[in-house]
């Protein structure tokens, strides 16, 4: 999609990310693993495709299932790099997602069985830098937004992947699962979506959907701005969070009729008003 740039689209499938691969002189960087070792292995023997014998690293956008747990077929084959965010959050909730996940259905469950939770071999804090020989990679911790540990990866100014900091053409993922699950930020994830606007990135890899543009990041950005203002403006009248999350659904599905995972409206105003 880009000179030294890949992605393995995710064709709107559920729990199917789209996957990175930044082709370099002299090494090649995959950016999210799919879910689960069958997926890790198949992403793992397209990157060694295209990589003909030169160095692996591996980056994940973030620690959940479909982004980062198919990296065991990554370990002691790449160098796998997080930052300490992710790491940390991978430690705490890690298993736990593994169970969660599992009951979305048997498919889901099977790809699943016999998960290795593996940790990065390098860690860093704020941003980290990779010149893969011709490719110029910005590793940048931009979270806590949708997880604590976002990551966001940059290539030569001109590509950026987002992870579920952005999906095109759906409700965006606000995974707010009290007790389990309560570090989604959806406040900060607005400032977040206007700083990478000021990016002006050519070409966007969200999560999930479609490739886009900068501005495709604005539908997204907007949307969380009305949740954010009617969960406000309803909490204020003393709406409790329950008829506020069944109510912004509802009109927030009227404004954006074509999008998927409206599920997740509600989510999302649960996470605002727990913001205060």
């Amino acid at each position: 999609m880009s000179d030294g740039v890949y992605v393995i689209p995710d064709n709107r499938v559920p729990i199917v990310p789209n996957v990175g691969i930044v082709v370099g002189t002299r090494a090649v960087l995959v950016v999210d693993t799919g879910i689960g070792p069958r997926n890790g292995a198949y992403v793992l023997e397209r990157a060694r495709r295209l990589a003909d014998g030169k160095p692996l690293f591996l980056t994940t956008t973030h620690f959940h299932p479909e982004h980062g747990f198919g990296a065991s077929a990554f370990k002691g084959v790449a160098t796998i790099i997080a930052n300490r965010a992710q790491r940390d959050e991978l430690r705490r909730k890690g298993v736990g997602y593994v169970d969660m996940f599992r009951w979305l259905g048997p498919s889901i469950a099977a790809e699943l069985e016999g998960v290795e939770l593996v940790e990065p071999d390098l860690v860093y804090d704020g941003d980290a830098e990779l010149d893969l020989g011709g490719r110029h990679v910005v590793l940048r911790t931009v979270g806590p937004a949708h997880s604590a540990g976002d990551q966001t990866v940059l290539v030569d100014d001109r590509v950026l992947f987002t992870g579920d900091l952005f999906e095109t053409r759906m409700f965006p993922i606000a995974p707010y699962f009290p007790p389990h699950d309560v570090d989604v930020d959806p406040r900060r994830w607005i400032g977040v979506l206007d700083e990478l606007m000021a990016l002006g990135p050519e070409v966007v890899v969200p999560g999930h959907g479609e490739l886009t543009d900068a501005q495709g990041l604005r539908a997204v950005r907007d949307y969380l701005d009305y949740v954010r203002a009617e969960s406000e403006r309803l909490r204020t009248a003393g709406t409790p969070a329950d008829e506020a999350a069944a109510a912004v659904a509802g009109s927030a599905h009227d404004r954006w009729p074509t999008w998927d995972n409206a599920e997740m409206i509600g989510l999302a105003v649960h996470a605002f008003y727990a913001a205060g």
